[in-house]
């Protein structure tokens, strides 16, 4: 996670794009923000809404994602995103290794290429699907050719018609509430006061947004993620037990 001086250098970044894009009226990005780094834009978004903006990582399931200052009602066009996606596949498919996340995101990283040009990545069988920079993307499909001990190749792809996204999993789950400690705790099977230690330490985001409020009520489709735990969309309540507590659904 960045430190202070680093998000506070990324608002004053902000800052600098917000006007950059409302002076000269020009659409401007930032690079791909993790959740931390989001909540940074957060804290100053009302300050930075006369500029006007938008959020995006490639793909709606995006966790990375970058802020576009600018809009359609100010500009009269609609700019598009510099993100594109790249499908990295092995040579031989028959000899590949199951690679996971770690295995991609290492030989990216092995490339020299900054962390915040590339967005999330969602592997696939043996193939990964890798959200970029659209400024950085020939430089990997040239030199990316081996993750692990198999070798790659990595192409522009188009993600809406390659990427098969995940078939969530609904769970049903009995708490007494539909408190999100209550719900965390559960789900994950943690004790409360573990739970608890997870909103102070800053780790629970709903809806990309850090939360330190462990007794807020889920919504219908409220996305949370806990970092080191995993991710889950709050779908409703779905009855009471006999013992009174009440059955709720979430998609994992």
């Amino acid at each position: 996670m960045a430190d202070d001086k680093e998000l506070q250098h990324l608002k004053k970044r902000m800052w600098e794009l917000a006007e950059r894009s409302y002076s000269h009226g020009v659409y401007t990005y930032t690079p791909f923000l993790g959740l931390a780094q989001q909540q940074v834009f957060y804290e100053i978004q009302k300050e930075l809404s006369y500029a006007g903006w938008g959020m995006d990582g490639g793909n709606p399931l995006c966790e990375r994602k970058m802020v576009r200052f600018g809009s359609p009602e100010n500009f009269g066009y609609d700019g598009n995103y510099p993100i594109l996606c790249l499908k990295i596949e092995p040579m031989t498919p028959k000899f590949a290794q199951q690679l996971t996340h770690r295995d991609f995101l290492g030989a990216v990283m092995n490339l020299g290429i900054e962390r915040d040009t590339v967005g999330d990545i969602f592997v696939q069988d043996k193939e990964a699907f890798l959200f970029c920079q659209e400024s950085i993307a020939p430089y990997l499909t040239e030199n990316l050719h081996q993750v692990s001990h198999t070798n790659v190749r990595c192409s522009v792809t188009d993600a809406d018609k390659d990427l098969r996204l995940p078939v969530p999993q609904e769970i049903t789950l009995s708490v007494t509430s539909a408190r999100i400690d209550s719900v965390v705790s559960k789900l994950y099977n943690i004790a409360r006061s573990q739970s608890l230690e997870l909103f102070r330490a800053g780790r629970v985001y709903v809806n990309g947004r850090l939360t330190e409020n462990n007794s807020y009520a889920l919504k219908e489709n409220d996305a949370v993620t806990v970092r080191g735990f995993g991710r889950f969309t709050y779908i409703g309540e779905q009855g009471e037990t006999r013992k009174g507590k009440i059955r709720i659904g979430v998609a994992v």
